[in-house]
């Protein structure tokens, strides 16, 4: 009935706690990297092509491996091939200080390798070694209680039936429905779930590599690094000394992703970048372990049919196949929360047989007059806005009764905003008095 945030932030440090099952176990050869030599050194080359000349420690910090046992000997072997030359080196500092700089023949080679990927950073990890990754931090989900949740959204004002809804479909970590009318809180809800899975932490690559293609998976914008406290990070997540974990993998909060009207069937497959020839992570690789929120579902340029027949393997079988440029196809884990968000009615979007494999449908529906109350009340009193229920009785009675006005859960909020626009001009105090109130609504609601 009625969702939509009050104010603040819900209290979610104090509540979860990581779940360790999985950390990336430290390598320390050649092999324990699952990439091949030949492909390394293309890799060394590649960045060295772009630096000119560099510190043997500053290479393993770009590619993300131990200097020890791994890049000394790719080094070694560029160095014997006459691809690399150390121009300068530290006395007493060990064979990392050098300083290496790439010849003309390492020039010729660092060429053939961008043309076929200009990928130059961090080294993927093996796409099996990834989805084992993923199947193991897919048990260490947080598994939410009645009173988790009311923690949780202790700052949203929901009515019981929608609150006992909520729980057991984010237990569920399959997929949410959320459906009714405009300005509801539907993505408020979304958000909070998204803030409890984000109390937890995961570890991802920053690549996959498959049959010689790189897959680049973290993304700075959709995903929150987490410092380790058990390790010494250089800060792109390379770990030099008293090194715990495989410096390829970083420390992240769980994911959620939120994703609207730009959804495209081309943005859920893997991505290929024509010009730098590697592919970066769909939305929903880049939320495993998470949440994946589709705001506004309806609206894309897609039709709604077609994006959710592209669902139907993943939702069903918790496994997500993905197609190579090559031809050749892939699979991967789908350990993803899928939220579906939507103002319009569900039978003009999706029939029975797709409904039925959304596991929780929840209708988030117009406030009762005591729900609205309580969000004014705590709305006004965060504006500062002077609140009063002879104010509230007058608005609902002339502005929401007489007009027959649904009530929205947003409606507190930018009326609110709208007196203190109004109350400034002015210069009076932002009271729910009649001038004022009739001013706002005049302002704000428009007849459809």
């Amino acid at each position: 009935m009625v969702v939509q945030a009050g104010q603040g932030t819900s209290p979610i440090s104090a509540i979860a706690t990581p779940q360790k099952s999985f950390v990336p176990p430290p390598i320390s050869t050649l092999e324990q990297t699952g990439l091949s030599a030949l492909w390394l050194q293309d890799l060394i080359l590649k960045i060295m092509y772009f630096q000119g000349y560099s510190a043997g420690f500053k290479i393993a910090e770009e590619v993300a491996l131990p200097f020890t046992g791994i890049v000394d000997q790719i080094l070694e072997i560029l160095k014997r091939e006459k691809l690399i030359e150390v121009r300068s080196s530290q006395m007493g500092l060990g064979e990392g200080s050098y300083v290496y700089a790439i010849t003309g023949a390492g020039i010729n080679r660092a060429r053939e390798a961008l043309d076929r990927s200009q990928y130059a950073g961090p080294a993927p990890v093996p796409l099996s070694v990834y989805n084992e990754s993923i199947l193991k931090q897919g048990r260490g989900r947080i598994q939410v209680t009645n009173r988790l949740m009311r923690q949780v959204l202790s700052h949203l004002v929901i009515n019981e039936q929608t609150f006992g809804q909520l729980g057991p479909a984010v237990n569920s970590g399959t997929s949410i429905f959320l459906y009714g009318p405009p300005g509801n809180g539907k993505t408020s809800v979304a958000r909070a779930v998204g803030n409890l899975v984000q109390a937890q932490t995961m570890y991802i690559p920053f690549a996959i590599y498959v049959d010689g293609q790189v897959i680049k998976l973290f993304d700075n914008v959709n995903h929150q690094i987490i410092k380790d406290e058990d390790s010494t990070s250089n800060g792109t997540g390379s770990v030099r000394t008293g090194q715990r974990r495989d410096p390829r993998w970083i420390r992240i909060r769980r994911p959620f992703i939120v994703t609207g009207g730009e959804l495209t069937m081309s943005g859920l497959d893997l991505v290929f970048d024509t010009t730098n020839k590697y592919y970066e992570a769909p939305f929903q690789v880049k939320a495993n372990g998470g949440i994946l929120l589709i705001d506004d579902f309806g609206r894309q340029l897609v039709r709604p049919r077609d994006l959710l027949n592209r669902w139907i393997v993943p939702l069903e079988n918790r496994i997500d196949f993905m197609s190579l440029h090559t031809g050749r196809k892939i699979e991967v884990p789908f350990d993803v929360l899928v939220i579906f968000s939507t103002n319009l009615p569900p039978k003009d979007l999706v029939d029975e047989a797709f409904l039925r494999r959304l596991r929780h449908k929840i209708e988030i529906s117009d406030p009762s007059y005591e729900d609205y109350r309580e969000l004014f009340r705590r709305v006004a009193a965060h504006k500062g806005v002077i609140y009063s229920d002879e104010g509230l009785a007058y608005l609902l009675q002339e502005h929401y009764i007489k007009r027959n006005r649904p009530l929205r859960a947003s409606h507190p909020r930018d009326i609110c905003d709208q007196i203190i626009d109004i109350s400034r001009y002015m210069d009076v105090e932002p009271t729910l008095s009649k001038d004022l109130i009739d001013r706002s609504a005049l302002s704000y609601f428009v007849e459809l």
